[in-house]
């Protein structure tokens, strides 16, 4: 599994504001604001996505990708539960798999095996099946929202 330590935060800080997004990192140890799932998964409060150094990327990603994936009404007002609805949900999934795939020391392959390892749950029974093979009504939502274009690269901007 690939942690925030792994990786340069100055580029995971880079791609981050180019949504509109700050990253914030927290101390070894220290509980992280904003944080669903509590223990070292990743933060959100409005415009910051806080980390610890244990801090998994998938958890880093899905994150940023609720942030992106969201209405800005529900930006505004965002403190530690994304929400959305199924069709978001899934979104959210195949976008952070996009993502990895644009830092180094990322890759698509190795986020989709994280997120089995982590236990994210699909139909076809793993990340990398769904992503190949049953997740085009996550793209198509991702494309129509803007976010990625048609060739399925990000588009850096947020929920149009």
């Amino acid at each position: 599994m690939i942690f925030f330590h792994d990786l340069d935060p100055d580029e995971i800080a880079g791609i981050l504001r180019r949504y509109g997004l700050n990253l914030v990192q927290v101390a070894p140890g220290e509980t992280i604001a904003g944080s669903y799932w509590g223990e070292s998964e990743a933060g959100l409060i409005v415009d910051r996505l806080y980390v610890r150094p244990d801090t998994p990327l998938h958890s880093l990603l899905h994150e940023a990708s609720h942030f992106i994936c969201m209405d800005e009404a529900r930006r505004a007002g965002l403190d530690r539960d994304a929400g959305g609805d199924y069709a978001e949900e899934n979104a959210v999934c195949y976008l952070q798999i996009v993502l990895a795939d644009h830092l180094s020391g990322g890759s698509r392959g190795q986020m989709q095996a994280d997120m089995d390892a982590w236990g994210y749950t699909f139909r076809l029974g793993s990340a990398r099946a769904w992503f190949e093979q049953d997740a085009d009504d996550a793209r198509d939502w991702l494309v129509t929202q803007g976010v990625i274009d048609r060739d399925g690269r990000p588009t850096w901007r947020v929920r149009s």
